[in-house]
Parts: C-alpha cells; structure tokens; sequence
C-alpha cells in the first residue's frame, strides 16, 4: 500500500470514528461540555512553554517566546472570552417576539492546521470544536507535523480524561494532498475550517462542503500626520517583530504623508529598523520572491540579520526589520506581497487621500478583506478609512497582529480571521464556536397565545447565549489581556496614554 492510499484510509476511518464520537458527545449537557473546556484549556495554557519549543524546532521559524504568548493566547483567551457562552440546547428565549432558539452543533470539523501558527491553531480549534459542541480532525501542515500532533495530543488526551468521548479529537498523521482532499469531500466532514495557503483555502471552497477559509493578509499601515509618531512606529515594530512576522495580520508595508515622512523614518532608526540600499534590494528581492508573486517559503519567520545574510549582505545584530522602498504595488514590484517575515515596504503620499488609494492598491495585491490598520488622532480620517478600505479588520492606534485577533482589542480572540465575501470567504468575522453552530428557532404565532410554561425560567438579556451579549466586560478584557500585554512591555506605555 503506497503512502496516499494509506492516508486517505486513515482519513476516512477516523472521520467516521469521529462522526460515531460527536453523536454521543452532541447529548452532553451545557455544564459538561464546560468542564471540559475549561480542563483543555488549562492543560493546554500550562504545556504552552513546551509546545512553542516544539513549534520552533519542527518548523525552524518564530521566535520561542512569542510562540509561547500565542499559545497562552489560544487557550486562556479563547477559553475567558467564550465560557459563559450558551452553546448547548436553548440558548435565547425571547418572550416578546415569542422565539426560543436552540444550538445544534454542525458536526465533524475538518481543521487545515498551518506551519506559521501550528500549536497555537491546533489548540485554538480544538477549542472551538469542544465549547460547540462538534468533533473536529485535524490535518497537519507537513512541515509542522511532529508539533501540530503534539499539541493535538495534549488536548485529546485532556479532554477525553475530563469527560469527552473517545476520538473526538484526532489528527491525520500521514499528511497528503489525497488526505486533505479526501478529508474535505468525506460525507461525515459537516464544515470545514481551512487555515494555510491560498490552494489549501481554495481546494475548501471547491469541495462542496461549507468552509471557513483564510487567504493572506498583506496588511498595510498608515501613519497619518496627526498621529502619535513614536507610538505608531513603536507599535508597528512591535507587531511586525513578533514571532517573526508569521501572523497573516502583521503589518506589510508602511504608508504614510510627505509631510511627516522625515518624523516616520527617523522613529524607525530609533525602534532597529535598517533602510535597504538599492542594491541590497535587488538582492532581497532575488532571495525572497524568486518567482512573481511567489514568495520564498524558506523566509517565513527568520530574524531580519539571517534573511540579510542570505540575501549576501549584511545589517547590524540590533536590527528588529528591515524597510524597503518598492516604489509601487504589483507583480513588477516583488516586495508589495505579503512577506510573513520581519520585512516591511515603505511608501510615502502626498496626503491621506492618496494614502488611502496606496492602502486599497496593497489590499487588492494578496490582501483584500483581511485586515489594515491606521495611526491617527484626526476621527475623520479614521472613520474614512473604517468606511472606504475593503478590509474587515481595521486596527485604529495599536499593533496590527494583536489587534486583529483581539489581544489588544476587544474583538473577538481569534486564530482564523475571515476576510468576507471580497476575499472569497462566506464571513468577515473572527471564528468562533458560535459559528460551528447552527441555530434552530421556534417560532409561535404572534396573535395567539402561548402554551402555559413556555417561557417560563427566561434568561436575562445579559444571560442571552450565542447570539446573547456573549461580551467580556472592561474589567474582565483587562484582566485577561493583562499579563500578556506586560510581558510584551505595552502595559506602562498604554498606562501613560
């Protein structure tokens, strides 16, 4: 037996495992399934630190202590955002519009697991598939493989000695082409939630079966005159820095006013960023797109001074990111795609409205509906550009990567981030259980009267389930992005601000 025709019998056999484990475990009570939430998550949040280390060495990119953050993120965030949401049975009774909606799980989860974000992800949608009330079978990404089914483990095991049923959670581990697309079109896949390249999303759309896809993110960053110059860049840096650049709502390129331009590139030199001459340009681009619109996978997440060195020059060891200067957006300027590494594009415009027009022009180059964010006190021009940019995620006064997926937002924490119907997707949202749920609705005429009982026992408006509030508070959004926050040293600056 060849190793494709192996995969596709291991995929098939634990879907339908899969499928048998979701029928039991689609009985469990609201209560249930919160525990066993609640004891993944924390299983999962203590082995972060030894999880990245894994990440790091199977993938051989990222930074290990950014990756422990993001897996601290991926299972005490998701898990503090979304506990107190009704998941299971009735969820919203409304005496006034005489509806009761009821959850019903959509099923076996097919989960497309990437090498940027692997452990992290993996924890993330497993998660999801548990507070829903699914199963879910994950699909490593080769190069990331030995980690992502680590991480797996440690929340399969959790959650089946906190209650789960067996096979709920489990990993395809001979990762094909044939298992992935045997694995989208298997008749117990009910969703799928594809996270990776811009092929993998697409083969989910062309399955047949409803799909979450995320496409790439070349994520622009306007600093207009009005804004906080030293913040702005600070901000930037640090989101552009962190795990190396993987995260698809990074920043890709800077973009800011002529006026202001000098103000921008000598806060730039203060935060470690090196200006590339022409020539090491010219050999950026041979090394990191070496075929039009194609970037070099061999990039992805390596520090600034090792893709220097590669590239055949070199840049001093304090450097944090490397600026180019494109000169405009397309396949005849190699570094206006999403570089997912420590490498920045810089554009200058004569005024916010061009600016505007330069963000639009980076978005439609591999970027659109995904995410861009802007630096500036002037609440004209942020609402212009919250009404006008076909992006679905704009990031006002904060690190792009941590406002996206709402560490310093409160969006909500999210590893997969839906870039709407303009970037090929069916939501703009940020995943979370409630869309792993389908929703039914008894409806009662609204002339007669009700069945005695019928409403009794309604929650509150505040107690309201998936499509309730399901909102943290002020209070609690602090404490939970808190400890995260000081360990990236943004606690004292936003105290001051």
């Amino acid at each position: 037996m060849n190793k494709a025709t192996e995969s596709v019998n291991q995929v098939k056999e634990l879907c339908e495992k899969a499928y048998k484990a979701f029928k039991i475990y689609k009985k469990f009570s609201q209560s249930q399934v919160d525990y066993i939430f609640q004891k993944t998550a924390e299983v999962a949040f203590k082995e972060s630190e030894r999880l990245a280390r894994l990440a790091v060495n199977d993938t051989g990119f990222g930074k290990y202590e950014d990756k422990i953050l993001k897996n601290q993120f991926g299972s005490k965030n998701v898990y503090e955002a979304y506990k107190d949401w009704k998941t299971v049975g009735i969820v919203c009774k409304d005496s006034r519009k005489k509806i009761i909606e009821i959850a019903e799980p959509v099923g076996v989860v097919a989960a497309l697991i990437p090498s940027t974000n692997p452990t992290s992800t993996a924890i993330y949608k497993s998660l999801l598939a548990l507070k829903s009330g699914c199963a879910l079978v994950c699909s490593p990404h080769p190069r990331a493989a030995k980690c992502i089914l680590e991480a797996m483990e440690v929340v399969r095991k959790t959650a089946e000695e906190a209650g789960a049923p067996p096979n709920l959670l489990s990993t395809i581990t001979i990762p094909t082409m044939e298992a992935i697309d045997e694995l989208y079109k298997n008749q117990y896949t009910s969703l799928i939630l594809a996270t990776g390249g811009k092929p993998m999303v697409k083969s989910a759309y062309s399955s047949g079966k409803p799909a979450y896809g995320v496409g790439p993110g070349n994520v622009p960053a306007f600093i207009e005159r009005s804004a906080n110059i030293d913040r702005a860049v600070q901000d930037i840096v640090k989101s552009k820095t962190f795990d190396y650049g993987t995260i698809c709502a990074s920043e890709q390129a800077i973009v800011t006013e002529t006026v202001v331009q000098q103000q921008v590139e000598s806060a730039l030199l203060r935060e470690g960023a090196y200006f590339v001459n022409e020539r090491e340009q010219k050999k950026l681009e041979k090394l990191m797109v070496p075929k039009p619109g194609k970037l070099n996978p061999d990039i992805v997440g390596q520090p600034p001074s090792w893709i220097a060195r590669k590239a055949g020059f070199n840049v001093p060891e304090r450097t944090k990111v490397l600026v180019v200067k494109p000169g405009g957006v397309g396949r005849d300027y190699p570094l206006s795609i999403e570089k997912l590494s420590p490498v920045l594009a810089f554009y200058v415009e004569e005024d916010w409205k061009s600016g505007c027009e330069r963000c639009i022009e980076i978005l439609n180059y591999g970027g659109i509906g995904h995410t861009l964010s802007i630096h500036s006190e002037n609440p004209e021009v942020i609402l212009q550009f919250g009404l006008q940019k076909p992006a679905f995620r704009i990031v006002v006064n904060s690190p792009s990567t941590h406002g996206a997926i709402g560490l310093s937002t409160a969006v909500n924490p999210a590893m997969t981030l839906g870039p709407g119907s303009v970037g090929g997707a069916i939501t703009s949202d940020n995943i979370t259980p409630r869309h792993l749920i389908n929703v039914k609705r008894l409806a009662f005429d609204i002339e007669k009267d009700l069945p005695l009982g019928m409403f009794d026992h309604e929650p509150s408006h505040e107690e309201e389930g998936i499509y309730g509030t399901g909102k943290l508070t002020a209070s609690q959004l602090e404490k939970i992005r808190f400890g995260f926050l000081e360990k990236m040293g943004f606690v004292d600056r936003q105290k001051h601000y």
